[in-house]
């Protein structure tokens, strides 16, 4: 009989034990970290901006990457603890995947290859890279011109000639 009180009492313990656990995380004391990592546009040309979102920062904090300056995120009103920050991306940040890393609440959490910058391209000119026409561009031009002269000729002399039939 005696077992079976002092398993009782050690049940009802546990049992009390086990309920006030969470209503101490509960009252606030809990510190929030950064989670969901979102960066939107999530393919970007250089110069882009990008919007990058963050939950558990109810204070704001900051966001870091290789590829654009530390950026401020600031709290979202009515967010469930949610920060919010616009990234413009360096003009001369390599085309690749890029890591974005949050820090707010003391706490830090890394997102990697968030999102991507696409490579530049050479455009206006067809991507020539010189002004104006080159000396082959020039001959070929020109080597085009004469046979179209030549083969026009010589369909308007052979019209002529059956005429004179």
């Amino acid at each position: 009989m005696r077992k079976s009180r002092a398993l009782a009492s050690a049940g009802a313990a546990v049992a009390v034990l086990g309920l006030a656990v969470p209503v101490a995380v509960a009252d606030g004391s809990r510190v929030p970290s950064p989670s969901n990592i979102v960066a939107l546009p999530s393919v970007i040309a250089r110069g882009g901006q990008l919007t990058i979102t963050a939950d558990g920062c109810p204070n704001g904090g900051h966001a870091t990457s290789n590829a654009f300056p530390r950026t401020n995120l600031t709290p979202v009103h009515g967010g469930r603890d949610t920060a919010k920050g616009t990234a413009t991306v360096y003009n001369d940040a390599r085309a690749g995947s890029y890591d974005i890393t949050v820090h707010c609440s003391g706490r830090s959490l890394t997102r990697p290859a968030a999102f991507t910058v696409l490579g530049g391209v050479r455009g206006g000119l067809g991507g020539s890279s010189t002004e104006g026409a080159t000396r082959t561009d020039m001959a070929i031009g020109g080597g085009l011109v004469a046979a179209a002269v030549v083969a026009g000729g010589v369909f308007w002399m052979r019209r002529r000639a059956e005429k004179q039939l």
